[in-house]
């Protein structure tokens, strides 16, 4: 399947899904993360992403985006702190690195440092840790998690994000495009119901991370905060489709929503009601399908 076609109290046995780094950044990579392929498409096409981009993407991941700017030509940086997600990143895009090439490491073992492979690096840090006095600098810087599905509501997440952004502006070129990304209205985003059953189970937590939807103006504040000057913007309809309810019910939790949950009660609990959210969009042949618009703000650097 294309992606055009992804009172309760904490239970002391339980572990939250990032226990299984690896096997949930797996299927973040192998059933969720294809999702977003028509938002990646449409940034890459509407700021025509070709042999002249040098790209920073923030928050990269596994490295899909990556990827497909890659195939256009483009010159990627890629830096993340999750590990797991990093490892599937080089998989892709570096085969031929060894673990440990090119990278530092810590005084805990972890490694910090970058992967190259021609124009291609993978960083594991930092948004600093991108900067290169040797290479020029860049002229697009994407981060493309979704505003709405990770509370950036909360003072101190959008503080995060924008402080992020702010360390990536000063490697980049004088007017160049940073863009962001967000979940489009409610209404028209299937996937919200099944995102409100985090926040129903962590209602009593009100200091936890849940999903919240995406208010009109979210990407402009961010972008706000961090010096940056509003240039454009688009929808992109991005349906979430599964070959079956294990699949959707992997690729959803795949993508850390639902762990202040899973904190909440338990990971039984919560895939039970992720499945009973699921139900209305089962179709007769067993595969579930999920119709969704997301957001994207272009904005521009000082």
């Amino acid at each position: 399947m294309t992606p055009m076609l992804v009172q309760h109290h904490p239970h002391p046995a339980s572990a939250p899904p990032a226990a299984d780094g690896p096997g949930r950044a797996r299927d973040w990579a192998e059933i969720q993360e294809r999702m977003l392929v028509p938002l990646y498409e449409a940034v890459y096409q509407h700021l025509e992403v070709g042999t002249r981009t040098r790209l920073l993407g923030l928050g990269c991941g596994s490295g899909l985006a990556l990827l497909m700017a890659a195939a256009r030509g483009a010159q990627v940086t890629g830096v993340d702190t999750d590990q797991p997600r990093m490892d599937l990143a080089r998989e892709r895009l570096l085969p031929d690195s060894g673990a440990g090439s090119g990278g530092g490491s810590t005084a805990a073992g972890i490694e910090v440092g970058a992967h190259r492979h021609g124009g291609t690096r993978l960083l594991y840090g930092r948004p600093a840790e991108a900067g290169d006095a040797t290479r020029p600098a860049y002229n697009l810087i994407t981060a493309f998690q979704p505003i709405g599905g990770c509370a950036v509501d909360d003072e101190e997440d959008a503080d995060s994000l924008a402080a992020a952004l702010s360390a990536a502006v000063p490697m980049a070129e004088r007017g160049s495009a940073v863009v962001l990304a967000g979940w489009g209205p409610p209404e028209r985003c299937a996937t919200s119901a099944v995102l409100r059953v985090a926040g129903r189970l962590t209602e009593r937590l009100h200091t936890a991370k849940s999903w919240q939807p995406a208010l009109r103006d979210d990407l402009e504040e961010v972008a706000g905060r961090a010096g940056l000057r509003p240039d454009g913007s688009g929808r992109v309809a991005c349906p979430f489709g599964y070959a079956d309810m294990d699949s959707a019910v992997r690729g959803l939790m795949s993508t850390g929503l639902f762990d202040a949950a899973v904190a909440a009660a338990d990971q039984a609990t919560v895939e039970k009601e992720v499945i009973e959210a699921l139900h209305p969009h089962v179709r007769p042949d067993g595969t579930v399908w999920m119709a969704n618009v997301f957001r994207y703000l272009v904005a521009r650097t000082p």
